[in-house]
């Protein structure tokens, strides 16, 4: 896991305009392929900021997802991640998401959250691989003209401690 490069562009235009992808993770309707790749500048200048977490997931030198911040609280930090569909059930996910959840337990963060729609029961199991435990909080959103419910699981240092075990 890394920044993106310049080379990265089109790999990331298409994970972010990808069909499947947007199943499941919230990703603006681009009007055009340019509103694509401005998306991708932006997030490339957050990879290499330190006011967001935003790293390209790789596998080969090539890109198939993404981790970013969703949301960041004093010791805590809410984020998202991406698995291009191609790459589904391999372990990619897991792993990034453990070596993830590690580092930003290194970095200070005391809680880590993630959230998933209800029916994405692929992603609810790699953050349970993870030692992830599912919160109470709950919501309910509209998503590409559907009533999605939203569950969120986290885990604490603490816990990643004895999950490590």
């Amino acid at each position: 896991m890394k920044p993106y490069d310049d080379q990265d562009e089109d790999r990331m235009v298409e994970l972010l305009t990808n069909t499947l992808i947007k199943e499941t993770f919230m990703v603006p309707d681009f009007a055009s392929r340019e509103e694509a790749i401005s998306m991708f500048k932006r997030l490339q200048r957050y990879s290499c900021s330190d006011e967001h977490y935003e790293l390209g997931i790789y596998l080969q030198g090539e890109l198939i997802g993404f981790v970013n911040d969703v949301e960041i609280a004093s010791d805590s930090i809410e984020i998202g991640y991406v698995i291009h569909p191609d790459f589904h059930n391999q372990g990619f996910a897991t792993e990034a998401l453990s070596t993830v959840i590690k580092d930003l337990i290194q970095r200070g963060y005391r809680k880590v959250i993630t959230g998933t729609f209800e029916t994405n029961i692929a992603s609810r199991r790699v953050m349970e691989k993870c030692g992830m435990k599912r919160l109470g909080k709950e919501t309910d959103i509209s998503y590409h003209g559907r009533q999605q419910h939203c569950i969120f699981y986290s885990i604490t240092a603490s816990h990643l401690d004895d999950h490590l075990e």
